[in-house]
């Protein structure tokens, strides 16, 4: 056996067929990934237009929840993540995202909750000149 034959046959041991990792790239993952997405997104809109809530933070709960929801349909069904392909990096990845996913949404919220105390100040009738 060649140097060739042993690095391709070394090659083949190791790679892996998307098959076998359980990612199936077909068009029925893709369409169910978009029916995911797109109802994902018509939701927050309903909520929003319909006034489903009395109070604003709860609306604001639910499409962040939903938001959430939807970057992890994208990661499953677009980008084929889970913890059996790329030896586990996937996984890392997708902790990865999630630590920034909690950041970035309790970041907003926090900011969001103390620009509304600071910039909207009682609207208070003695205070008015």
């Amino acid at each position: 056996m060649s140097a060739h034959e042993e690095t391709q046959h070394a090659y083949d041991d190791h790679h892996h067929d998307h098959d076998d990792l359980g990612i199936h790239a077909t068009f029925g993952g893709y369409m169910t990934g978009f029916v995911l997405a797109v109802v994902l997104t018509i939701i927050p809109f309903w909520v929003v237009i319909g006034h489903v809530f009395d109070k604003s933070s709860t609306a604001a709960v639910v499409i962040l929840g939903l938001a959430a929801v939807q970057i992890v349909v994208h990661m499953i069904y677009f980008l084929h993540m889970n913890t059996k392909s790329e030896g586990g990096w996937n996984m890392l990845a997708l902790v990865f995202t999630i630590v920034l996913v909690v950041i970035t949404l309790s970041g907003s919220i926090w900011i969001m909750y103390h620009l509304n105390n600071n910039m909207m100040p009682l609207m208070d009738p003695s205070n008015l000149p």
